[in-house]
């Protein structure tokens, strides 16, 4: 009874030994596993730079595209049917100075048409154009990285935000390895250069797609910025976020003038706290940093505005950064704040011109006044404030004395002042005219003046040309005797803060006729320059919004059948 079993062992045996051996197992391939597989499906083909491979017309997958001649999945008989070749000519970067093109057409003559490709050298005659390309990662786009499990995370930090830093990692200045020190002596900043740093650049937070702030932005040399922008805030997490910490605008040394190793530190110029309510405090002392801190349920010492002030040379050098800061509490309800930046440049040893209101004139401010050259935006007066200006009145009253003296016009105040000249007969004519309109005018009287306080000089829009009229007699000499300038203004915006708009300026001149005198006589003759403000406002009447009005139409079918 035994017999059976040994009999089926002796054929599972004989099979065994007529089967094939398995294939045996190599080292150096290792079995393949899950994220290998998922490794080659995320990465993208290598960049094709053969112009015999390109093909910008292959859409299909497999197949032959109707009249793409670099199409490699047409046969000779797809070619015979072709009618004309959609793409001719195919080649790289056309701004290249050189380059191999491979050009495609058909030979219509021959039984059955047949395709002819031929690779030429393609010659740009642009004097702009490239000799060579090395920067191989321009010629493809960097292969995303799919979000797993593993690096979900780091993903939603670095991209879950409503913006996101773009920058890539060549932007950090590695000063000591990068730039000689030859090179510091002929380099400087230009209009418009972002100003440099330690670490990357100076920033300027601003909205870029929407209003939330953006750190990317850099601060251009000479470009004056104010921007504002919304930033989310978490009162928890306040003394954790950068952006509302002091250091974060101030940690990083400005390079004084590009890929130099000179370093100029930004310095607090201020500190204003602002309170729940609104109301600000100018602190004593900015010294002493002050950190954002969760306290009583409330955000403090957080960064609601930064004003960076930057002075420079005039050969384009940054020697002295401040910036002040205005700090604020933040509430547990509140989950965004707006914070303002604001960036401004000066050039040593020069005062920057104030404005005289914004927008309108404030009363007792200087009159702003410049000039047009051809071709060119307002130039403002030379002199201490750009400002529009009358003769001074001094001790003596002696007009050849108190020539160059001036005095500012102030917005809303009549002015008058005044000399006296002695004449005698030795004086000629021409030369006196010429002396008391220098007096009376000054050395170049100006050409505009700004209508508002804060008129910029780009903006020629915004200035009141002056007109000069002559009021004069009949005679063979003729002396200025008083100029007088006539400013009229109006009430410019809403009833509730109407601001002061100059909407015209005359200046006047009237002369005299000088009689000849009598040996051995003098005669004194008075000189005026008087300054008047006319208000020719209209009465201010309030107004309403017209009620909208509804515009009935029914459809043309409303009263089908009955019509």
């Amino acid at each position: 009874m035994a017999a059976p079993p040994r009999l089926g062992a002796f054929f599972v045996l004989i099979l065994l030994l007529l089967l094939p051996p398995p294939p045996p197992l190599r080292a150096e391939e290792p079995a393949d596993t899950s994220d290998a597989a998922q490794a080659r499906v995320r990465s993208l083909p290598a960049p094709v730079t053969d112009v015999a491979r390109l093909c910008v017309c292959d859409l299909l997958v497999a197949q032959c595209d109707t009249n793409c001649c670099c199409d490699p999945d047409c046969s000779a008989e797809d070619f015979s049917l072709f009618t004309t070749c959609s793409i001719p000519v195919v080649m790289g970067d056309s701004q290249l100075c050189s380059q191999k093109a491979a050009v495609y057409s058909l030979d219509v003559e021959a039984n059955p048409p047949e395709r002819i490709f031929k690779i030429i050298d393609q010659v740009n005659p642009s004097i702009f154009c490239i000799h060579a390309t090395n920067y191989e990662q321009a010629l493809y786009f960097k292969s995303p990285e799919i979000p797993t499990a593993e690096n979900f995370d780091e993903l939603l930090d670095k991209f879950g935000g409503a913006t996101f830093s773009a920058e890539p990692d060549s932007w950090n200045l590695d000063t000591d390895a990068q730039n000689p020190p030859e090179a510091n002596e002929t380099s400087r900043y230009e209009y418009g250069v972002p100003v440099q740093t330690e670490d990357a650049f100076l920033r300027l937070p601003s909205p870029v797609v929407s209003s939330w702030c953006s750190d990317a932005n850099p601060a251009g040399f000479l470009v004056n910025q104010a921007t504002k922008c919304i930033r989310s805030v978490s009162v928890e997490k306040c003394d954790s976020i950068q952006a509302l910490s002091m250091l974060f605008y101030i940690n990083s040394s400005i390079l004084a003038v590009p890929k130099s190793n000179q370093m100029v530190n930004i310095t607090v110029q201020s500190i204003v706290v602002q309170s729940v309510n609104g109301m600000r405090t100018l602190l004593s002392s900015s010294e002493a940093l002050r950190l954002p801190m969760v306290l009583d349920e409330l955000c403090i010492n957080a960064v609601l505005g930064v004003n960076y002030h930057i002075t420079h040379t005039d050969t384009g050098e940054i020697i002295e950064a401040a910036a002040a800061f205005v700090l604020g509490a933040i509430s547990r309800e509140a989950l965004s704040i707006e914070q303002s930046f604001e960036i401004s440049f000066t050039q040593e040893n020069t005062q920057p011109v104030p404005l005289s209101g914004n927008p309108g004139y404030v009363v007792g401010l200087p009159v702003r006044a410049g000039f047009q050259p051809q071709g060119s935006g307002i130039i403002q007066s030379s002199n201490k404030h750009s400002q529009l200006t009358i003769l001074h009145s001094t001790s003596t009253q002696d007009c050849l004395a108190a020539q160059g003296a001036r005095a500012p016009v102030l917005f809303g105040y009549n002015m008058i002042s005044g000399c006296k000249l002695r004449i005698t007969a030795a004086m000629k004519c021409q030369p006196l005219a010429q002396t008391l309109l220098d007096v009376l005018k000054g050395q170049s009287f100006p050409e505009y003046v700004a209508s508002f306080g804060n008129s910029q000089a780009q903006d020629v829009l915004d200035w009141v040309p002056v007109t000069q009229l002559h009021i004069s007699e009949q005679s063979s000499c003729q002396i200025p005797v008083s100029l007088g300038i006539e400013i009229k203004w109006t009430k410019y915006g809403s009833l509730v803060n109407p601001q002061a708009r100059i909407v015209n300026v005359t200046a006047t001149i009237t002369s005299t006729t000088l009689k000849q005198l009598p040996s051995g006589r003098e005669r004194i003759i008075p000189v005026t320059s008087s300054v008047v403000f006319t208000d020719i406002s209209s009465p201010a009447e309030p107004s309403y919004k017209a009620w909208p009005t509804i515009n009935i139409k029914l459809p043309f079918d409303f009263f089908y059948p009955f019509v």
